[in-house]
């Protein structure tokens, strides 16, 4: 405080030494919002959860990766990547082209291919048909009685008419909006220009409820392996429904992703969707995880790869810590790298591992206990799920990362970017359902519009649908 010259019991005085008092402790508490509002404003993709999009154009790349010396593409003598011709049965059309005369000689060559004349070469040219879609219609004859002048006329039967889809249409409709994040209007536009078809703008909804309906079994098939698998990765993201703030949740494995759409992200989200604490899970440090035992959980190290970023970027001990920090996640990565590439085996991988564990952990405690309330927070909160950040070590088949679910969500995250989410509950059990069926069919390499419309079929004709794991 600074130096304020008076009689001690003058009241002028006193007033004027608290006032100075005041001014000086409001001084400290701007200068400490302005560091964190600047911390704040700092903030990108390398040293906070931000996602890239949000990255200005002009914020230079941070990648700790070396940038690489060659020239973009293709690299001279790799092997070269060309479209697969299609199958003898796909062609529809064939156009010969036969030479009339030898290249050499010129002599005129027969037309007719000969028993000694080599495979042709084939060129293949695809083109949609001028009216893809196929119309169907259903006539209810009428006749007339010889004997009685009576007119009988035939019932179109009521399964028909109760849809005006074919099942593959219908399901391209829940393709384009499910899969390929289109609205409701461009989906309309889509069918009125490409296949020629006229669909009214209620009606696409209305299909996507039924798509939502008969694919039940796979979403309940796919949530039951899921929470079954040995190992998960589990991430959220925020998720608009009619203006109120709700929450998308992904579980994704090795061959299946689950997505389920709650009002809450807390503690009992995350019970309803994994159900008891069993099997391992890699997520971040969120709170709605702390429920999990630490032996069953994997932290992100991706997470923390930016957490270290951002400390590194202050002053003091959180620098320091910063800075320890990404040390060791450098060379975390650097001994994952050779373990998944086969130069080194799980006792190996054990034993680098275990001098960068110790160190970290002393740099850990060292924050924790210095004067640093920013630092010793982080600290204490990190040690409190340390062994977590270690599990990838010790159990086969958990990766040091929660990519695979970020990967996963994107999907979802594109689509609610071009949507804002969803109006009511139905539309969000759409999203979760085709969401869940399309990426769990993508991760096992299956047909995606063959399996929508054999479910959708299968579901008028009142039949079980395919199973999908």
């Amino acid at each position: 405080m600074s130096e304020i010259q008076g009689v001690p019991n003058c009241p002028g005085c006193v007033a004027l030494r608290k006032r100075v008092e005041e001014l000086e402790a409001l001084v400290a508490r701007l200068q400490e919002q302005i560091v964190e509002l600047t911390n704040r404003l700092n903030q990108n993709s390398n040293n906070s959860s931000r996602p890239p999009s949000t990255d200005p154009p002009w914020k230079k790349n941070n990648s700790p990766k070396p940038k690489s010396s060659r020239a973009p593409g293709g690299q001279p003598g790799h092997p070269g990547h060309y479209r697969e011709l299609l199958p003898p049965e796909r062609v529809t059309k064939t156009v010969a082209h036969v030479p009339h005369s030898c290249a050499n000689c010129g002599h005129p060559l027969p037309q007719k291919r000969q028993l000694d004349d080599p495979e042709p070469t084939r060129h293949q040219v695809l083109e949609l048909p001028e009216l893809p879609v196929g119309v169907t219609q259903h006539e209810g004859e009428a006749r007339t009685c010889p004997k009685c002048g009576y007119v009988t006329r035939a019932e179109i039967p009521a399964e028909i008419r109760a849809y005006t889809l074919g099942p593959r249409l219908t399901a391209i409709l829940s393709f384009l909006t499910g899969y390929c994040h289109l609205s409701k209007r461009q989906v309309q536009e889509v069918c009125g220009v490409i296949y020629g078809v006229p669909v009214g703008l209620g009606s696409i909804p209305k299909h996507e409820q039924e798509v939502a309906t008969a694919l039940a079994p796979a979403y309940q098939a796919v949530g039951d392996a899921v929470r079954a698998a040995t190992v998960k990765n589990v991430d959220e993201t925020g998720w608009n429904k009619g203006g109120v703030l709700c929450w998308l949740w992904v579980v994704a494995t090795v061959s299946a992703t689950f997505y389920q759409i709650q009002k809450s992200r807390g503690r009992k989200a995350c019970q309803k969707l994994l159900g008891a604490a069993k099997n391992i899970i890699i997520t971040d440090r969120w709170v709605a995880y702390a429920r999990w035992p630490l032996h069953l959980r994997q932290i992100c190290w991706a997470h923390l790869r930016r957490d270290f970023q951002r400390l590194s970027e202050l002053t003091g001990t959180c620098r320091l810590l910063g800075l320890a920090g990404k040390r060791t996640h450098k060379r975390l990565f650097s001994v994952w790298q050779d373990f998944k590439a086969g130069v080194i085996g799980r006792r190996e991988l054990q034993a680098r591992m275990r001098p960068l564990r110790a160190k970290l952990e002393r740099a850990l405690q060292r924050g924790r206990d210095s004067p640093d309330k920013k630092a010793a927070r982080f600290c204490r909160r990190l040690l409190k799920v340390y062994p977590a950040l270690w599990t990838f070590v010790d159990v086969e088949g958990v990766e040091p990362t929660n990519n695979h679910a970020e990967r996963m969500g994107r999907p979802a995250v594109l689509w609610r970017k071009c949507s804002f989410g969803n109006q009511s509950a139905e539309g969000c059990h759409f999203s979760e359902v085709i969401l869940t069926v399309i990426q769990t069919l993508r991760m096992q390499k299956k047909p995606v519009l063959d399996y929508l419309t054999h479910a959708v079929a299968a579901s008028r004709a009142q039949q079980p649908i395919p199973n999908i794991l």
